[in-house]
């Protein structure tokens, strides 16, 4: 497992990395937003740990331009603990908010939890001309790749292995966030929205239940 940690910190990259690699993970380092996009170009990685307040570039605009091309798991930094901080960070996609000062054990245990999320048993899921590829984690439309966030992935995924069930916002937020999720139902909300806009025409089979939340409806 290969692992990129950003941040302009060289002592908070050097404890993050050294407990990283006693847990037999390879690592990279960037120290800007701007290094970490350069170096997502050039190489894959099963995590990336980033930190918000950088010089050159924020977290917050790194992960953005890594979304375009990639949809890694990002486990977000920050010395900073203000809700909207984590509701930006959550609504971007990322997987987990660490606030910092923060443990290495603990942040050692939320890596594996991602990990393990993401690397489950996959399949393929085909409806029509959707396809889900899990095993590569990408979706397509009609053969055209569709580039959805991972969390926008989780989502859809959840979604069809539901197909014609009603999902509760909170069986979202338990299922694809975690229950140590620091948000609300207005990210569900967000995140359904973007992935309507990138799955074309079948954005109209997730249907929303009001009051209740969310449904992908298919009718053969």
């Amino acid at each position: 497992m290969r692992i990129l940690i950003v941040d302009d910190e060289e002592l908070i990259r050097t404890v993050i990395k050294e407990y990283a690699e006693i847990e037999g993970y390879e690592i990279d380092e960037a120290s800007n937003g701007l290094e970490a996009i350069d170096k997502c170009k050039e190489n894959s990685y099963d995590l990336i740990i980033m930190d918000i307040m950088m010089p050159k570039l924020d977290g917050y605009q790194a992960v953005k331009e890594i979304q375009k091309e990639k949809n890694t798991p990002i486990l977000m930094l920050s010395a900073r603990g203000e809700e909207y901080d984590k509701l930006l960070g959550f609504d971007l996609g990322i997987d987990d908010y660490v606030q910092k000062p923060f443990s290495p054990k603990e942040l050692m245990a939320r890596i594996k939890a991602i990990l393990k999320r993401v690397n489950k048993v996959t399949k393929k899921y085909t409806i029509d001309t959707l396809v889900i590829d899990d095993g590569a984690r990408e979706v397509y439309v009609d053969n055209e790749k569709a580039i959805l966030t991972l969390k926008e992935y989780e989502l859809l995924k959840y979604l069809i292995e539901n197909e014609n069930i009603a999902v509760s916002r909170e069986q979202l937020l338990t299922n694809i966030w975690g229950y140590d999720f620091y948000g609300d139902d207005r990210t569900v909300d967000t995140h359904i929205k973007t992935l309507r806009s990138k799955i074309g025409k079948y954005k109209d089979n997730i249907v929303t239940l009001r009051g209740v939340g969310y449904k992908f409806e298919h009718k053969e």
